[in-house]
């Protein structure tokens, strides 16, 4: 039988520093038996990378003590002592799984709640078994191999569960563990929870905070009803919506001994040089990594097995910042390969695409994940902003060092978004409530004198590939106000568009409102809800002060529409700067067709609430 170590990281200590590579080597013993040295980890550290390597090890036979060594590599031509570290634990039985339950929402049709199951088992490990409780029917499990775990497999399973008038819970075993999800009443819209920044872009940050995972703890018990506030419940949720940055691949940098070397490369060098075998293979490994040891952490894989989700990718799921950088980096041979590599472990985790079939809420007539979902008179809208964000071609030095980009998304995809918008109004005209994720905010404080500033020296300033990300950057204000446009012309038809975003690291009430119709009052604004992050810490108070003072400044998008910060509720100020999550419930059945939206802020027993009402 196979145990494992919980993931383990290590900290620099005195004298590591100063040495260029590391091997590392496991000791271990049985409770009865001498210590041993075992080949089962035999990994090389490079540079400070390995400050944030995450390790595990795999024994035949349950160890009580385990130590790792560090070992100069030889090769390091300098005279360095080995370095110890020991935990001391109680390693858990494998029961076949390397990560999941994980579950996805795969859309509501014919008064039926799809969902979908995804394992990952470990190598040489049988087919999985899944068992539902009535009313919900479960396929047989299909498989695919997991890109850089050779050997591992990947399995899923899809679960059909018919609505009835009532919510219904349902009970399931996989592999004899017992779980639970949630479906709501056929025809109403579910309970939601929102999250985004799953991770630290910087593992130095992590060291100021007490409880990393404390707000996946407390969307846990919202969900179970254990936390209330007064009388009020704000569980059980049905779906789990993740806004982007569901990882943070920022390390690989310097943890991928051949993509440390390439970053060192003179610039002509680096963005000729050729995406090899072997660096496919390190990145392959290291995104599978990521997403086993983010989503294997207790308190995240308790509420992935319990809540279906409804993902979309950012940036830090590829690397910090794709799509913005400039365009001889981001065709590269090397840029490409990485994006390649983690287009394939996002399908694979996120997406749950086995085989490449995509999920059937997935647009039709267009390349990539946009997404469309109804619930009664409810829909969502999930917008890919990540496959097709990609620099202008053309010589900036032309346009007087301004950041020229860029689309987000192609002419195809939104043409298909804006296709689905049609549909929802043709064919019922029933959707009283829309809910838009954009991983960008639509509305923020624009940096545009800032960004031509920086782009007077393009490539020579850390935060340029930052700025150009926003939907406020000027190359991409056509893109956006076409959006817009759209989204507006949604309002006026009877459907409340609320925007969800994330990414910004603090949570935030923006509103689009337009003049320039006859529609009623009340249908000429578009809120926008920022909630981030649910595990990366908020910005430094200075950079907290500057947003509040930029939130201050009113946009005009274009004549008569204006964008504009307001104030959170319950405060004077118009960003929260803590770690913060969301929940989304709608009325009570039977008291109306409004939204409760409550910010859950860490640290603070209450919630920040705002209640969007119906176009009426």
């Amino acid at each position: 039988m196979v145990f494992k170590t919980p993931a383990m990281r290590v900290r620099v200590q005195k004298g590591m520093a100063g040495v260029p590579a590391w091997r590392v080597v496991c000791h271990w013993a049985h409770a009865s038996q001498q210590v041993r040295q075992t080949p089962v980890l035999d990994r090389t550290l490079v540079g400070r990378g390995f400050a944030g390597d995450a390790l595990r090890c795999e024994f035949q036979g349950k160890p009580s003590r385990l130590a790792l060594e560090f070992v100069p590599r030889a090769s390091s031509g300098k005279s360095h002592a080995a370095h110890c570290a020991s935990f001391e634990h109680h390693p858990q039985e494998d029961t076949m799984a390397m990560l999941g339950p994980i579950l996805q929402f795969l859309g509501n049709q014919h008064d039926t709640w799809g969902v979908s199951l995804l394992l990952i088992a470990a190598p040489g490990e049988p087919k999985p078994t899944v068992q539902c409780s009535p009313p919900a029917q479960a396929t047989a499990p299909t498989d695919s191999p997991v890109p850089g775990l050779p050997g591992s497999t990947a399995w899923r399973v899809d679960i059909a569960v018919p609505q009835s008038s009532a919510a219904i819970a349902i009970d399931y075993q996989c592999n004899g563990q017992a779980h639970r999800f949630q479906v709501p009443p056929k025809g109403s819209a579910p309970s939601l929870g929102y999250v985004s920044c799953n991770g630290f872009s910087d593992l130095r940050v992590k060291k100021s905070l007490k409880e990393p995972q404390a707000l996946w703890l407390r969307l846990a018990r919202l969900h179970q009803q254990i936390d209330r506030v007064d009388s009020t419940t704000y569980g059980p949720l049905h779906l789990l919506l993740m806004g982007g940055d569901q990882i943070y691949s920022d390390d690989m940098w310097t943890a991928l001994p051949e993509l440390l070397d390439w970053t060192e490369l003179p610039w002509t060098q680096r963005i000729r040089a050729p995406f090899t075998a072997t660096l496919q293979a390190a990145l392959q490994t290291h995104y599978a990594q990521l997403y086993i040891d983010h989503w294997g952490l207790p308190e995240q894989a308790a509420m992935l097995a319990s809540v279906p989700a409804v993902m979309m990718w950012d940036d830090h799921d590829i690397i910090d910042g794709w799509g913005s950088h400039p365009t001889d980096l981001h065709e590269s041979p090397v840029f490409q390969g990485i994006y390649a590599a983690a287009s394939a472990a996002f399908e694979l985790f996120q997406r749950q695409m086995i085989h490449g079939t995509r999920p059937p809420a997935t647009l039709p007539a267009q390349d990539h994940h946009n997404s469309g979902y109804r619930f009664g008179t409810t829909g969502l809208l999930v917008l890919d902003m990540r496959s097709e964000r990609s620099p202008r071609h053309g010589d900036t030095s032309a346009t007087g060092g301004q950041l020229f980009a860029e689309q987000v998304m192609s002419e195809t995809s939104w043409r298909a978004v804006y296709r689905w918008l049609d549909e929802q109004a043709s064919e019922t005209g029933d959707m009283k409530h829309l809910y838009v994720m954009s991983s960008i905010p639509v509305v923020h404080p624009s940096f545009e004198l800032l960004e031509k500033m920086l782009g007077v020296f393009p490539g020579q300033q850390e935060l340029e590939d930052d700025l150009r990300d926003h939907w406020t950057s000027p190359p991409h204000k056509a893109e956006r106000l076409r959006l817009i446009h759209r989204l507006l012309k949604a309002s006026e038809t009877g459907t409340r568009v609320t925007i969800l975003s994330g990414d910004v690291h603090v949570a935030a009430v923006g509103v689009i409102e337009s003049d320039r119709s006859d529609a009623k009052d009340n249908a000429r604004i578009v809120n926008q809800l920022t909630s981030s992050g649910v595990v990366h810490p908020p910005p430094l108070g200075v950079a907290l002060f500057f947003l509040e003072q930029a939130c201050k400044q009113v946009e005009t998008i274009d004549r008569g529409i204006t964008g504009a910060m307001y104030e959170f509720p319950t405060t004077s100020h118009r960003m929260i700067g803590c770690r913060n999550m969301m929940t989304i419930q709608p009325d009570a059945p039977g008291k109306g067709d409004r939204i409760w939206v409550n910010w859950w802020a860490e640290g603070e027993p209450h919630p920040y609430t705002k209640v969007i009402h119906p176009v009426t």
